[in-house]
Parts: structure tokens; sequence; C-alpha cells
């Protein structure tokens, strides 16, 4: 019943296309630019980056990037953001692996990173490269998947190429999967919460300040860059008001929680 009705919401402009392909990523462009309430959650995701960027990573020098940024439109609202994914893409400025960043050591001051984190086949050599490229007092923020009731449930049924293991043994992954497939989307409960102790002894330079969930209606109501739209366009002002009004439940109805950490300063 759940995978019936999964096919049915699925967004006929993606639906013909291998998720690991460029092809995959432009069709999610456009369902991006035609979606008014999607566009509208997205720049919301950009915005909470920035603030945090603002508030926890104040007067570090260096480069801010994205990294995953796929269909993504983070240069129109952060122009001073250097974009970046694994595909050769025709909206993206640079082309990576985010397990080998070609940047300098101690050259950066902010990584945003927008559900790229549980694509990762080895977080922990993203999480040593994060460690070397930040400058001390830079940071990484991360927005992936949430972990709570709700949402366990919503993300094991979602996508067919993409699993919710919070039970997962290891953090890492096969080195075959490609940049959409055979994702865990609990990785970030699973090194950060499940593993925090882990997570602290192999990274004590990388400090946890903020784990917060949010955002459960508008990631429904606007089909993701995957689905159908549920509600007309109209509703996209409704969207933020709606998002408020909830707080209160995020802890059991969020669906996405952010994450940031800072490297921390040479004493």
């Amino acid at each position: 019943m759940i995978a019936t009705l999964r096919e049915w919401f699925i967004d006929p402009t993606v639906e013909r296309f291998d998720v690991d392909s460029p092809e995959f990523s432009v069709a999610h462009r456009k369902v991006l630019q035609r979606k008014v309430i999607l566009r509208a959650l997205f720049e919301k995701f950009y915005r909470q980056c920035r603030s945090m960027d603002l508030h926890y990573f104040d007067d570090c020098p260096g480069i801010r990037i994205e990294i995953g940024s796929g269909a993504g439109i983070m240069k129109e609202v952060y122009p001073d953001v250097i974009t970046s994914d694994i595909k050769q893409l025709p909206f993206v400025e640079i082309v990576l692996s985010a397990e080998k960043l070609p940047f300098p050591d101690n050259s950066v001051r902010a990584i945003y990173a927008i559900n790229l984190f549980h694509h990762l086949p080895s977080p922990t050599k993203f999480l040593k490269e994060v460690l070397r490229a930040l400058h001390p007092g830079g940071g990484l923020v991360l927005i992936e998947p949430f972990y709570g009731p709700m949402a366990a449930w919503i993300f094991k049924n979602l996508h067919k190429t993409e699993g919710f293991e919070p039970e997962a043994r290891t953090w890492e992954s096969s080195d075959e999967m490609g940049p959409f497939s055979n994702a865990n989307q609990a990785l970030s409960y699973v090194i950060f919460k499940r593993d925090r102790e882990k997570f602290e002894s192999e990274f004590p330079q990388l400090e946890i300040l903020r784990d917060h969930p949010h955002t459960h209606l508008w990631y429904i109501l606007s089909g993701g860059l995957n689905f159908r739209q549920l509600v007309p366009d109209y509703f996209a002002p409704s969207m933020r008001f709606m998002e408020w009004a909830l707080s209160p439940l995020d802890r059991w109805i969020a669906l996405q929680h952010t994450i940031v950490l800072r490297k921390r300063s040479i004493a």
C-alpha cells in the first residue's frame, strides 16, 4: 500500500531519471523553479545556515562553501557562498568530492550542507577534511533528516533508494553507492546522538554546539523535490506561521534538524 502511494505521488518531472545521474539533479532544478512553496522552504534553510554562521562563527576569516548544492539556489540568496557538487551541473561552480576538499588548510570560515551528510560513503573522511579545511573558530552547518517518531516512520517509507537505519553497525557505507542511492537517512542520529562519545573521542577538535529539530508540514505539503505538491502555491505565506504554531511539538513531529559543529580555536 505504502509503495503504491509513493509511486503515485512521485513528481512526473523526476520519475524517469536515474537518481544518481546529472539529469536527475537538472530535473530537481525544474521542480524547484516551479514550486513556490518549495522554493520558500529552501530559502528558509539557507537563512538558517547563515544565521548559525553569523551567531557561532563570528569574526572567523575565510570563505563560505556549500557542499552538495545540487539543484539548490543558494547562490541566488547568498552570492558570496561557493556552490559545489560531486556531479558536473550547469548551475554549480565547483565539482568536488566532500571527502577530498580542494581548499587549503585553515582557509574556510563556514561549510553549509543541506541533506548531504547522509549520502556520504565515509563520513569519517569528510569530517577529517572539514577539520583540516576550517579555520579555527569556523564551522559546519548540517541540515539533515531528524530522528523523532514521525521522522523515523516517514523516512523509512519515503524513498525506495534510501533507508533509515538508526541501528546501523558502522558509520561507513559502500564505496559503490551513488550520490543519491543507498543512503542512511539516520546517519546524523547515529554519529551525533547515538555514538556521540565515539564522535567526541575521534574528533575532539570539533565541538557540537547545536542540534535543533524543525520543519514538518512545510516539507510534507511542498512534496519536496521528488513528490507532488499537496497544496496550492498561495499557501506559501502560511507555512511560516504553521511551522511556528507547531514548534512546541518539534521533538515529536519535526522532519529535519540542524547540527552546528565548530572547530575549536587554538589556545
